[in-house]
């Protein structure tokens, strides 16, 4: 009986409802994708070794972080479960174990950031762009736990429904990064110009304010009530957390860290003029990438509040809405890069030398990226759906399978062996996107995701 009130409710928001949680989500979303692109754009006059520098390492930077923080997104899910079951005074529980994550992986930071020089030594770069990048990378790691613990509290508030203060924080984070460039990349204002250097501080800056920002909030008790949790930390479930948080982040990191390893090695060994045109065409695909993420995170918080409520039929009508809107702005995405990618290239032209080439591989780049614009934001709803109910060891498998055994070695043998150039890592990356739509369509239609117990269900104290 509440299963149909409930089904009612739930299809009267529609694209409405979605929208409405999403679109903060969204710009926190892209926020966090200007960064890298703020950095790129401002780096790009100091000439390609900067730019290659500044944008790759933006890229190795979030190599770094992207384990952390995929564990710690599934701190979403547990507190839209919970909240759909009504278990409120569990949620800011969940919230401390993702900052005791974040916490951890500070710490293990800033024990690489020695080894950093000699991790880059390993690959094809020329020796300017190594010494840049190994300076950009040393300071950016400095970021690890702020810009952790900034996605940990985002997803928990998240979780509540709450997507506006994430939303906050990441505004904060992005214009203190866009001023500290203007201040810190050229000479202006008296300060010399630090260069890449200068571009690493500004974004380090930005994520230590934002999650100040959002930590504040938090301890301040905003958006739930404080004074009626008696906080109480149990190690059985921060391994919950960690169970279903580890695969997670293992899942986007071994992901991840094929697609780096792309770049550091076949595509930078087509040069620096191609590795800084395939950087720009990434960072511009990075900005239409996270709208798409962010609608399909939104729409896993509402998968989360189902499933929460026991509500499974609700689940399709929601990933069905959220991945027909994702996949509506990818397609006009796609449509730019068709009208004007030429203009879009030039954007990051270095000043005072001519980038011809760099812009014609970028514009061939741009054009064949169209190819997977619908295929990523099938694969991002269906991904985000499965993972705000648990299924994350399925979902980890199957990306490092795709990822490492079959685009790693195809990718790799294309170019590196039959002298494949721009269209072929190109089209790599097409078909690796699209199997991926492919194997998380049949892993959601198979519904084994129902029979997943993310949380745990109360236990009655006896007294």
């Amino acid at each position: 009986m509440n299963g149909g009130a409930e089904t009612k409710s739930a299809a009267a928001g529609g694209v409405r409802q979605l929208l409405g949680l999403a679109w903060p989500v969204i710009l926190s979303r892209a926020t966090q994708a200007v960064l890298g692109f703020s950095d790129a754009l401002m780096v790009a006059p100091l000439g390609e070794s900067s730019l290659a520098a500044a944008s790759t390492g933006a890229l190795n930077a979030f190599a770094f972080m992207i384990l952390p923080m995929g564990c710690v997104f599934i701190v979403q899910s547990f507190a839209a479960q919970l909240r759909g079951r009504g278990e409120t005074a569990a949620l800011p529980r969940y919230a401390w174990y993702g900052l005791g994550i974040a916490l951890a992986a500070g710490v293990c930071a800033l024990l690489v950031v020695p080894a950093v020089p000699w991790i880059l030594s390993h690959f094809s770069y020329e020796p300017a762009v190594h010494a840049l990048m190994a300076q950009y990378l040393a300071i950016r790691l400095l970021s690890m736990l702020p810009a952790v613990g900034t996605e940990a509290l985002g997803n928990w508030y998240g979780g509540l429904g709450n997507t506006r203060v994430g939303m906050v924080a990441g505004v904060v984070t992005m214009v203190t990064d866009l001023a500290g460039n203007y201040l810190l990349i050229e000479p202006r204002f008296g300060l010399p110009g630090y260069g890449v250097a200068g571009a690493a501080w500004a974004s380090t800056a930005g994520s230590m304010i934002g999650f100040l920002v959002i930590l504040v909030a938090f301890l301040r008790g905003y958006g739930y009530d404080k004074a009626a949790v008696k906080l109480v930390l149990r190690a059985r479930e921060f391994a919950r957390v960690l169970r279903f948080g580890l695969p997670n982040g293992v899942n986007w990191f071994l992901e991840f860290a094929a697609f780096v390893l792309f770049i550091n090695v076949p595509v930078a060994k087509l040069g620096t003029t191609v590795l800084a045109a395939f950087n720009v065409v990434m960072q511009i695909n990075s900005i239409a990438f996270m709208p798409a993420f962010g609608l399909s995170s939104a729409g896993a918080i509402l998968v989360g509040e189902a499933i929460g409520r026991r509500a499974h039929v609700e689940v399709w009508p929601i990933v069905r809405r959220t991945a027909s809107v994702a996949a509506g702005w990818m397609a006009s995405v796609g449509l730019l890069y068709l009208v004007n990618p030429g203009w879009l290239m030039s954007l990051f032209a270095p000043r005072g030398v001519s980038a011809e080439s760099m812009v014609a591989a970028g514009v061939t780049m741009l054009g064949i990226s169209v190819i997977w614009q619908v295929f990523d934001a099938i694969a991002m709803a269906l991904s985000e759906a499965l993972r705000a109910a648990g299924d994350t060891t399925w979902c980890m498998f199957a990306r490092i399978v795709l990822a490492w055994f079959v685009f790693t070695p195809a990718a790799w043998s294309a170019v590196l062996l039959f002298q494949g150039g721009v269209v072929t890592i190109m089209l790599a990356l097409s078909l690796y996107i699209a199997a991926l739509a492919l194997v998380f369509s049949l892993r959601f239609a198979s519904g084994r995701w129902k029979r997943i117990a993310l949380v745990e269900e109360p236990q009655l104290e006896l007294v």
